[in-house]
């Protein structure tokens, strides 16, 4: 019966959508850079300003524990302006793929942990944990890498269409729980009762296919801020000798392999004009990426 019904709402969806809006999506990066498909029309079975609300509190719930365990860094933490110096350039060029981020409370905050993590929920609520930027020894293109590629899967809006495949349309308020006892070793119960552990925004599993599009999505937005998108290649290098040790955990949500490494490389092509426009120079006297890893190759 449930499925009954979400099928009729979907379809009234699709009638009552124009198709120019329907396209709308699928004209951004259009005239230059990568192209995607348009966004899937399930997404529109939640409302926006709901996961974008449920988001924000979930958010606000993580400092919070964050600053009790003495985990969240403060605003005048070097790592902290660096990240958000960086995301600074990314959300200039995040308009383009979603007209509605010109409008979000953008949040960027450093976590300290030793996992290898980072997110960013509906409405532009972004975290890194240090595990990420230590452990990988990030450069400040590969954090733009990570970075893009976490708010491509916000601004093609893929929490919301995952919500809505999972039956949680009409959840609304128990869209909730980040599983905050995983990262501060917090009492499952105490924090399953105060959010109701239904969903968890932050750590959702994407499709194969939603992370593909955040990867490419993601080397256009940092291609046009002006960094490097070869830096890819290199990270996920990174990752793979990482791997090989202890697995991190954002490789559990984020398949990679040699699949990934060639989807990213061919479309260099796509980006790396656009990279080069950013820097204000011919692409011909662009040097190759240089990683700051012994064993990585530089990346022409």
């Amino acid at each position: 019966m449930k499925k009954k019904l979400a099928a009729a709402w979907l379809g009234l969806l699709l009638c009552a959508t124009p198709p120019a809006l329907l396209a709308k999506d699928n004209a951004r990066g259009a005239e230059d850079g990568v192209r995607v498909d348009e966004m899937s029309p399930l997404r529109n079975m939640v409302p926006e300003e709901e996961l974008e609300a449920a988001a924000a509190q979930q958010y606000n719930e993580l400092k919070q524990e964050a600053a009790k365990a003495q985990a969240l860094a403060p605003p005048d933490h070097p790592q902290t302006q660096r990240l958000r110096a960086i995301a600074q350039r990314l959300i200039a060029q995040a308009p383009r793929w979603n007209q509605r981020a010109a409008q979000w409370n953008w949040e960027i905050s450093l976590i300290g942990s030793k996992q290898v993590n980072a997110f960013c929920m509906p409405g532009g609520k972004i975290a890194f944990f240090s595990g990420l930027i230590n452990n990988l020894k990030l450069t400040d293109d590969e954090v733009a890498v990570v970075m893009g590629h976490e708010m491509a899967h916000a601004l093609r809006e893929h929490s919301r269409e995952r919500v809505a495949k999972s039956g949680l349309a009409d959840a609304g308020a128990k869209i909730a729980g980040l599983g905050l006892s995983a990262i501060f070793g917090i009492d499952p119960n105490l924090t399953s009762a105060a959010t109701g552990g239904v969903a968890n925004l932050a750590m959702l599993k994407f499709s194969r296919n939603d992370e593909t599009e955040a990867d490419l999505v993601g080397l256009d937005i940092m291609a046009r801020a002006g960094f490097d998108p070869r830096a890819g290649i290199a990270l996920w290098q990174k990752m793979g000798m990482l791997e090989k040790s202890a697995p991190p955990q954002w490789l559990s949500t984020h398949p990679a392999g040699p699949a990934r490494l060639a989807e990213i490389d061919k479309h260099l092509p796509s980006v790396m004009p656009l990279y080069a426009k950013a820097k204000g120079v011919a692409i011909t006297s662009l040097p190759p990426y240089q990683t700051n890893v012994s064993g990585i190759p530089p990346v022409r």
